[in-house]
């Protein structure tokens, strides 16, 4: 199966009410520790796996996932030892790349995408890609059966989230909260959102940004999402213990059984 469809298996044929996609910083504490915590994930009931690869100046993120990022990079991550992360787990997962616009542009497009399909990567998020600069990155994904994933906010207009409902591919980064990555704790709007954004796309909806208990991602599935993205907290997770893939294993169990 290319990327694609393994997307479209991961979110149909996962067992729960939404299909379960936690975060991992690739490089942090080091390579290995973070393979050790991607896999760790799949054990405790993950479906699919967003990668983040660090960057300097990474504008969507909050303060829990930029300091993870930093520490990555301080410990020698480089784009190349974070998609042999990629590789390790897309053999148990489907692994969907987060990756910031300049480190693209730095290696190229498709040299990119080259280097994404090599790792057996399944989709790419670029939270700093517009859709009208999007055409070239998507035209390499396609060609190579990649998913390039749009994300959709809260405050983005009825016109232009049609244009970035028909863009997406594999599903639809739903943003629940104006603002960067972080831990929130409110859920009411959460219905609201998915509606909106559902009725201008024909695939699977996914609910990030602000999901930090099991208590919120079964009130996201409630809410009718297709899939729910968990990032700081399980980054947070990793970062206060001295075993982080068990804790973080622990923790994923709790997310998963809240969605069975």
């Amino acid at each position: 199966m290319n990327g694609l469809e393994r997307i479209a298996e991961a979110f149909s044929a996962g067992g729960k009410r939404a299909a379960l996609m936690p975060y991992l910083m690739g490089g942090y504490p080091d390579l290995a520790g973070s393979l050790a915590i991607g896999n760790a994930y799949v054990d405790g009931g993950a479906d699919l796996i967003e990668l983040g690869v660090p960057f300097s100046d990474p504008l969507a993120d909050g303060p829990v996932i930029q300091g993870a990022g930093s520490a990555a990079l301080a410990a020698g991550a480089t784009l190349k030892g974070v998609l042999g992360v990629a590789g390790e787990l897309a053999a148990r997962v489907p692994v969907v790349v987060m990756c910031y616009s300049n480190v693209i542009l730095a290696r190229g497009i498709d040299a990119f995408v080259d280097d994404l399909d090599s790792a057996c990567v399944s989709g790419l998020i670029v939270p700093d890609l517009p859709i009208e600069e999007a055409p070239a990155t998507l035209a390499a994904c396609e060609a190579r059966g990649v998913a390039l994933v749009s994300l959709a906010a809260p405050t983005s207009t009825d016109e232009r989230l049609a244009e970035i409902g028909k863009l997406t591919r594999g599903f639809l980064y739903t943003v629940a909260v104006a603002g960067t990555t972080g831990e929130r704790g409110d859920e009411s709007g959460y219905a609201a959102v998915i509606e909106r954004v559902r009725s201008h796309t024909a695939v699977p909806v996914a609910l990030g940004f602000g999901i930090s208990t099991p208590e919120q991602a079964s009130a996201a599935a409630d809410a009718g999402a297709d899939g729910v993205i968990v990032g700081s907290r399980l980054v947070r997770e990793a970062i206060e213990h001295d075993e982080p893939a068990e804790a973080c294993r622990v923790l994923v169990e709790r997310f998963a059984e809240a969605l069975r």
